[in-house]
């Protein structure tokens, strides 16, 4: 349990540090696009083209992030197999307060009283979700339910871009919400995927959930970058953690035998409740007013890349 801990607190570090660097790449990346006044920045929607994010892609700072975002990756597979989902997931989606803390520092972002409430809150949900927590279930599940989760998130992905292409600039939660669905389902395909212990290449290849791994990772990433281009990194990636969080937490308890420690499942209720709560309002007080900033550059958002220039 407490090695499942430290991984899952790990990999929180490593994706709330990327998602800073990746938005601070986005940011930069949009910033070029307008100084061009280049009309193939966007999509007649308002939102990002392909182009437009692959160019946010190959910023230094982005690279960087999603190097981290790769090692909070791997330390977030192994804490699925070692912990309860609805513990694993929520403390992966801490990052949020990582990401917050950071942005800060970064991107020139105040927190105010009540986001820095909301991030204690999600603290101690954390805490009770910890104090909860009981053994892990089994992950051995037929395969016509892996078959099923990748349709779910082939569907989940093409979704979340089809969404995007009709809100454009409007997407920035939604594209940030199906971004973490997209990560849930990669949680439970880590979770599920044959031919890991003992390994065994033949069934490993042959499993559907390592394809949907590879579906909602890479799907996932896209729309988290395209909703940090969007709008609010603390609100995007809050929206992240809510689809992240909740379906798999869900599914680990009904599907997958996770459990609480006897006499403790109020307060499990309680803490994944409260934590998906804390990382709303975080999101809600996090969002900017409208009009309240209307260029990036006098609201101090890249105090790092001004100190380089």
């Amino acid at each position: 349990m407490i090695i499942g801990l430290l991984t899952a607190v790990a990999a929180s570090a490593g994706y709330g540090t990327g998602s800073v660097l990746q938005a601070l790449g986005s940011r930069k990346s949009a910033r070029r696009e307008a100084a061009k006044a280049s009309a193939s920045g966007v999509t007649q929607h308002g939102g990002p083209s392909l182009a437009s994010t692959a160019k946010a892609a190959v910023t230094w700072e982005f690279m960087l992030g999603t190097v981290l975002d790769f090692v909070g990756f791997g330390l977030g597979a192994l804490a699925a197999r070692l912990l309860p989902l609805f513990l694993s997931q929520t403390v992966i989606s801490a990052n949020l307060v990582i990401t917050a803390v950071l942005s800060v520092k970064l991107l020139g972002i105040r927190l105010t009283r009540a986001e820095w409430t909301s991030i204690a809150v999600v603290c101690s949900a954390l805490v009770l979700l910890a104090t909860a927590a009981g053994p892990e279930g089994g992950g051995h599940t037929p395969l016509a339910a892996h078959w099923w989760l990748l349709v779910a998130s082939v569907v989940l992905i093409g979704g979340g871009i089809v969404v995007v292409r009709l809100l454009g600039g409007r997407a920035a939660i939604l594209a940030g919400l199906f971004s973490g669905l997209g990560f849930g389902a990669l949680g439970i395909g880590v979770r599920v995927l044959n031919g890991m212990a003992p390994f065994d290449l033949p069934s490993l290849l042959g499993d559907p959930a390592l394809y949907a791994i590879g579906v909602a990772g890479i799907g996932g990433m896209y729309l988290h970058t395209v909703a940090l281009q969007l709008g609010s990194v603390n609100g995007a990636t809050a929206a992240l953690v809510v689809g992240e969080t909740v379906i798999p937490g869900i599914l680990g308890v009904l599907w997958l035998g996770d459990s609480s420690r006897p006499g403790f499942a109020w307060v499990a209720v309680l803490g994944f409740v409260v934590a998906v709560a804390g990382a709303v309002a975080v999101a809600w007080f996090g969002e900017p007013e409208p009009g309240a900033q209307t260029d990036p550059a006098q609201a101090g958002e890249l105090p790092a890349e001004a100190a380089a220039r």
